[in-house]
């Protein structure tokens, strides 16, 4: 996997241009998508965190490298990273053993200061 920040950017265009393409699906996922991760009985730090889980079972690089980025935004610790990355070790065994270590170096890559 190519570095998340360079993943986020590698995505950036196509995205958009898909977005302008089907504009009203596109606006009716980014509204569920504020609704879902909005902070509430459950603080948004938390349902990022459940959603990088849900991106390493998914095996879904991108979205790895998203939620990573909103998980350290939201406050995130490594400590909660790591007990959310070995709670999709137990639920999806071998393949989280790839893809969990990806989350985590996306996490990582958000939280260590560039230099």
């Amino acid at each position: 996997m190519a570095s998340a920040h360079e993943l986020i950017e590698e995505l950036r265009l196509p995205t958009r241009e898909l977005r302008n393409a089907a504009p009203d699906a596109w606006a009716g996922f980014g509204q569920m998508h504020d609704a879902a991760l909005a902070d509430g009985v459950l603080p948004a730090r938390v349902k990022e965190l459940m959603a990088l889980l849900i991106a390493v079972v998914k095996q879904c690089d991108g979205c790895i490298a998203y939620h990573a980025k909103a998980a350290a935004r939201h406050g995130a610790t490594s400590e909660e990273v790591a007990e959310t990355l070995s709670v999709a070790l137990l639920m999806d065994g071998g393949p989280a053993t790839v893809y969990g270590p990806r989350a985590w170096a996306a996490f990582q890559e958000f939280t260590t200061p560039v230099t």
